[in-house]
C-alpha cells in the first residue's frame, strides 16, 4: 500500500504540510460561520474578530502545550521540536481550556456576556475540529485498532479503525445538532455546554478505540477529561436552565 505524503507542496523550498491545511481550513470555516451568527447574539463583528485574535493563537499554544506535555518524552531530547506546528501534535482539551479562559477575560474586560459569548462561538468550534480532524488522516495518526470492518482503512501496516473519520463525522453531527438547538434553546450558555458535553460524549468511545492515546496511570487521558467535561456540563445546563433571568431573546441557527 503506498503511503501518503504529508507535504502539499513546497513554496521557497518550505514544505507545507497536509495537516496545517486542514487546521487552517477547520479555522476558516469555523470563523464564517462565526460571524454569520453574530447578528443574532447582539455582538458587534467588530468585536468578535477582536476576541478571535486573542483567543485563536492563544488556543493554538494551549493544544500544542497540552499535547508537549502529554508526550513529554518524545520531546525531552529534542526541544526545538516542540516549536514544529506544521507536522501535527495537537491536544484539542488544551485548546478548549485555554480558549475558555481567554473568553472569561475578555468578557469581563470588555462587559460582555461570556454565556452569550460561548454559544456564538461554539458552533463554528466544533465545525473547525470537524475539518481540522482531517489532518490527523494525512500524517497517518490518530487512528484505531485493527479491524476486518469493510470501511477500515490501511494505516501503519494494518487495516485499522479510522478514528480520526469517526471523529470527524461525530463533530460534523454535533455541529448540525448546535444549530438546530440554536434555534429553539433560549438558556444563556445552553448552547456551550451541549458543545461539551456531545463532542465529550463522542470523544470519550472513539479514544477507546485508538492505540496512541496518552495515559494517567492506568487511564486515558482524555477520556478522562471528557467525563469531567460530560458531567460538569450536565450540571452545569441544569443550574443555567433554572435561573429565568438568564434567557436570552430568540435565535436562529446562522
Amino acid at each position: 500500500m503506498n503511503e501518503i505524503n504529508p507535504v502539499a507542496f513546497l513554496v521557497f523550498g518550505l514544505p507545507v504540510y497536509w495537516y496545517g491545511i486542514m487546521v487552517a481550513g477547520g479555522l476558516l470555516l469555523g470563523f464564517l460561520v462565526t460571524m454569520r451568527r453574530t447578528r443574532h447574539y447582539d455582538i458587534d463583528p467588530d468585536t468578535l474578530v477582536t476576541f478571535l485574535l486573542w483567543a485563536v493563537p492563544a488556543a493554538l499554544i494551549g493544544t500544542r502545550a497540552a499535547y508537549v506535555v502529554s508526550h513529554w518524552p518524545d520531546f525531552r531530547g529534542d526541544l526545538i521540536s516542540i516549536l514544529h506546528f506544521r507536522e501535527g501534535g495537537l491536544a484539542i482539551h488544551g485548546g478548549i481550556i485555554t480558549a475558555v479562559l481567554v473568553a472569561v477575560i475578555f468578557a469581563a474586560v470588555n462587559r460582555l456576556d461570556f454565556w452569550r459569548l460561548a454559544d456564538l462561538c461554539a458552533p463554528g468550534l466544533i465545525l473547525g475540529q470537524a475539518v481540522g480532524r482531517w489532518g490527523n488522516y494525512f500524517n497517518q495518526e490518530a487512528f484505531g485498532v485493527e479491524t476486518t470492518l469493510p470501511w477500515a482503512m490501511y494505516i501503519a501496516g494494518a487495516w485499522r479503525h479510522p478514528t480520526f473519520l469517526y471523529e470527524s463525522l461525530w463533530n460534523f453531527a454535533v455541529f448540525f445538532y448546535l444549530l438546530h438547538m440554536s434555534g429553539r434553546d433560549r438558556t444563556g450558555g445552553g448552547i456551550f455546554l451541549r458543545y461539551l458535553i456531545w463532542y465529550s460524549a463522542g470523544r470519550f468511545w472513539i479514544e477507546g478505540l485508538r492505540t496512541d492515546s496518552a495515559m494517567i496511570g492506568h487511564f486515558r487521558l482524555a477520556q478522562v477529561i471528557s467525563l469531567i467535561l460530560i458531567h460538569g456540563g450536565l450540571i452545569a445546563l441544569w443550574l443555567r436552565r433554572r435561573r429565568q433571568p438568564d434567557r436570552l431573546p430568540g435565535r436562529f441557527s446562522l
